[in-house]
C-alpha cells in the first residue's frame, strides 16, 4: 500500500528563491531540496523533526 504525500515549501525557507526546502509531514516527515526534487529525500520521525525545529529556533 502506497500513500500519497503532499509536499509544501517550508516556512523556514528563504523567500528570495534560495535555500528552498520542501517538507511533507505525517507519521514520518520527508524533507527535500526544492531545486533538486528528483534527488533523494530525507525521512525522519516526528520527534526527530520537532527536535530539529527546536534546535533551529534556539539559535
Amino acid at each position: 500500500m502506497t500513500s500519497e504525500i503532499t509536499w509544501h515549501k517550508s516556512t523556514y525557507s528563504g523567500g528570495n528563491g534560495g535555500d528552498c526546502v520542501e517538507v511533507a509531514e505525517g507519521a514520518t516527515t520527508h524533507i527535500r531540496d526544492t531545486q533538486h526534487r528528483a534527488h533523494s529525500q530525507l525521512s525522519v520521525s516526528g520527534s526527530e523533526w520537532n527536535a530539529l525545529l527546536h534546535a533551529l529556533r534556539s539559535r
